[in-house]
């Protein structure tokens, strides 16, 4: 076994075992004390912090000594973003979490492996399902350990599915109208750990996120480069988690369709 495989092996335990351990007791169990809001309709529950600290210990297991940026560790203090320029984990113990405190899908585990404020190494993984997406930078896409390439819908007219969430205002009107109408629109999952597989298997064809937090995006953007996809800033630039506060990511499930979307996009400023 390859030192790739066996890191993959590894990770992969440690999630199932999370998920098992740290998440699903608490799925449609939550008591009013158990969630709390972050600021800005954000949340977090039991499950997310118990998920950090088993992935946070677990990880540590893996590679000793290597730098972890967790989301709750960093809404905590966040001088813990500064890791994100060196090598480190990125760890969001649970992406979606506005759906599991409803107690509704979907909702996942994402982590990464950077260096250097680039991602290299990432799992996106679905808790309720199963599915584990992977990728290893210049190594391709798998899911569930089969090679995966990107795929579009094929429709009339692309899908896009467009997080109008932490928008300005000014920009979301912008959106709605230069950009929707070229577009077949449906409902975001609020959940990255989904959005990014939808973009390479055919359900949706393109995506613009405004936030672009490390946590919710290393895994991801690498996963669908990986998979032949597109997954850029709107000026073409490669997403780095280093870039602390940095907004605006655009992804497709090809190049031509992130261009075409990538274009629309600059004529909002």
């Amino acid at each position: 076994m390859s030192d790739i495989d066996a890191l993959h092996s590894a990770v992969e335990r440690l999630l199932r075992e999370t998920t098992v351990k740290a998440i699903l007791p608490h799925y449609r169990n939550l008591a009013d004390g158990d969630i709390e809001d972050k600021g800005g309709n954000d949340p977090v529950t039991i499950a997310d912090r118990e998920s950090e600290a088993m992935l946070s210990e677990g990880l540590s297991r893996i590679i000793p000594g290597l730098a972890m940026v967790g989301e709750e560790a960093a809404h905590a203090d966040p001088t813990v973003l500064d890791r994100l320029s060196g090598d480190c984990w990125i760890v969001d113990p649970i992406d979606g979490t506005r759906n599991f405190a409803a107690g509704r899908p979907p909702f996942g585990i994402l982590i990464a492996m950077a260096s250097g404020g680039e991602a290299h190494t990432g799992w996106i993984y679905d808790c309720l399902s199963g599915r584990l997406c992977t990728a290893h930078r210049g190594k391709g896409a798998f899911i569930d350990g089969q090679k995966v390439s990107a795929r579009s819908t094929d429709g009339t007219r692309p899908v896009a599915a467009i997080s109008l969430v932490f928008m300005e205002e000014a920009r979301r009107e912008a959106t709605k109208a230069h950009i929707a109408p070229h577009y077949d629109l449906v409902d975001i999952p609020y959940c990255a750990a989904e959005q990014y597989p939808r973009l390479a298997l055919g359900v949706n064809d393109v995506s613009i996120f405004e936030r672009t937090l490390a946590w919710d995006h290393a895994a991801g953007a690498l996963w669908l480069n990986e998979a032949g996809g597109k997954a850029a800033r709107p000026n073409g630039s490669p997403y780095r988690v280093d870039e602390v506060g940095r907004t605006g990511l655009v992804g497709a499930a090809s190049p031509a369709l992130w261009d075409e979307l990538a274009e629309r996009y600059a004529k909002l400023d």
